[in-house]
């Protein structure tokens, strides 16, 4: 006679302590991934260096007056452009994992329903980081000084990282809704290419037409590449910016963050 073993059930609920562990879990899934799999950082240390030696040096000495000049203006603001395109990956990577049926075997298992959406976004932290770091580094051979503190330099770093993680919820956001990983891509670049070229990063908003400049001066980007030299190369009142790009980030978060949540639910 054969006995049947009980199984115990997953548990149905899970609790907030836990549900943070589960992100954190994935979340370290996803930085061994990129480990394993470098080339998925190709964009966030191609792409900064291709921005800075073409923009440097094709329009450096047209706009400024000499290349050095417009370095130090350039870098804060490829700061802010380069994290808010690095934040568009993970919605096309949630899309892929979602694709190939990843979020299927998740759903299986006994944890939180959000963690693999949270640990996704948590292991993005990576690339912020290279983004940054390449950037930095790169500019730094070219001749660019940072012209503060330290502490004026940590606080830039993160707010650039804050940056991308607020805006990154808009990427998760289309992510969720498109059928395909092309699709989202494509997408996010539509909406992406026009925040980031109708601003303040390349050159000021006082020699663009009208219409343009009254978007530009309160782009997001414009008002933290204001932030990031304000912090970076000194002598320049950044409260208003600051206070402007804060409220940027959180109605991006109070925005993106329930409609993704919302899509998440719906496709999973």
């Amino acid at each position: 006679m054969t006995t049947a073993t009980a199984v115990a059930a997953p548990p149905r609920h899970i609790s907030p302590v836990q549900g943070a562990k589960h992100a954190l879990s994935l979340a370290w899934r996803g930085i061994l991934k990129i480990r394993k799999n470098p080339e998925q950082l190709a964009d966030v240390t191609l792409m900064p260096i291709i921005f800075l030696l073409m923009f440097t040096y094709l329009f450096g000495n047209a706009l400024s007056g000499s290349i050095e000049n417009y370095l130090q203006a350039l870098v804060p603001g490829l700061i802010v452009m380069n994290i808010l395109q690095a934040s568009l990956t993970v919605g096309t990577q949630l899309n892929t994992d979602i694709t190939k049926g990843v979020f299927d075997r998740f759903r299986s298992m006994p944890i939180a329903r959000s963690a693999p959406l949270v640990g996704a976004v948590l292991a993005d932290l990576v690339r912020y980081v290279v983004c940054l770091t390449v950037l930095l580094v790169v500019a730094t051979v070219m001749g660019f000084r940072v012209q503060t503190g330290p502490g004026e330099f940590v606080l830039a770093i993160l707010l650039a990282i804050a940056f991308g993680l607020c805006f990154c919820w808009g990427s998760v956001f289309v992510g969720m809704l498109m059928k395909s990983p092309g699709a989202a891509q494509g997408l996010m670049f539509v909406f992406i290419m026009p925040l980031t070229f109708g601003s303040n990063v390349f050159l000021p908003t006082a020699t663009m037409p009208g219409w343009l400049k009254a978007w530009a001066d309160i782009s997001p980007v414009s008002l933290l590449s204001d932030v990031m030299r304000g912090l970076l190369n000194g002598g320049v009142a950044y409260g208003g910016s600051l206070l402007g790009a804060l409220a940027w980030m959180a109605g991006a978060v109070v925005v993106f963050f329930p409609l993704a949540t919302w899509a998440y639910r719906k496709r999973v």
